[in-house]
């Protein structure tokens, strides 16, 4: 019975995969009814927008969090790092860190890469080379960018 079932599910897939397969030929001589723009198309490669984008973000985040604005840099945490950290023990954390480094650490030398939804970021923290980021992973979530190194 069990073999019957499988050829059975092997045979309706093959067919289907046929089926997809016939009427992809039968369109092929149809030509198009409205051409394809270069907006229409997905693209892999991100833009250096995107990569400027990011760049910007991560230094905001940076500034952030050496400034002691807890409650601000918890907005840049991805929903899994969100998930992870209590939003009062976060803030407790940048404000000990502000304290004891104070506000005057930019983020220097950004450089950012995307692909697709993902993002890595490296950057030197001004005064606090313990703090460099090599690779720092962010994501896209709604548009926005946002940490995910958690």
């Amino acid at each position: 019975m069990r073999t019957r079932a499988t050829i059975t599910l092997v045979a309706t897939l093959l067919a289907t995969l046929a089926a997809c397969d016939s009427s992809s030929d039968d369109n092929a001589d149809t030509p198009s009814s409205s051409p394809t723009t270069a907006a229409e198309t997905p693209t892999t490669t991100p833009t250096p927008a995107d990569a400027v984008d990011l760049e910007r973000v991560a230094e905001t985040y940076t500034d952030l969090y050496f400034g002691g604005d807890g409650q601000g840099a918890y907005a840049f945490l991805s929903k899994r790092c969100r998930a992870k950290a209590d939003p009062a023990v976060y803030a407790a954390t940048v404000d000990k860190a502000a304290k004891g480094y104070g506000p005057d650490h930019p983020a220097t030398d950004v450089h950012a890469t995307v692909s697709g939804d993902m993002g890595r970021v490296s950057y030197k923290v001004k005064g606090l080379p313990k703090f460099d980021q090599e690779g720092q992973p962010w994501t896209l979530e709604g548009g926005d960018w946002k940490y995910d190194a958690c």
